[in-house]
């Protein structure tokens, strides 16, 4: 039997809370590491961008973007550590 809440809010806010705390870990990494390859491995990044966006709608015309998503390797740990908290919590 499934336990504790299974609303998709909950699910955002687990993964915001992660990636909030990856990048927090990433930069923390990035300031106090020496350069070494493992500074470069941890805090390496991926940024997807997708943008901009221009739509006109005759009367309203706007842009939006562009929108980019920095992923890392502690990016991903931090969604992982927020989702055992989580779990552990409900």
């Amino acid at each position: 039997m499934a336990i504790g809440p299974r609303r998709p809010l909950f699910y955002m806010g687990v993964l915001s809370l992660g990636f909030v705390l990856g990048g927090f870990l990433s930069e923390l990494l990035e300031r106090f590491l020496p350069e070494s390859s493992a500074k470069e491995f941890f805090t390496w990044t991926v940024t997807p961008a997708i943008g901009p966006i221009h739509i006109d709608l005759l009367i309203l015309g706007f842009s939006v973007g562009p929108v980019a998503l920095d992923v890392s390797l502690l990016g991903l740990v931090g969604v992982v550590l927020a989702y055992m908290l989580a779990r552990s919590l409900f």
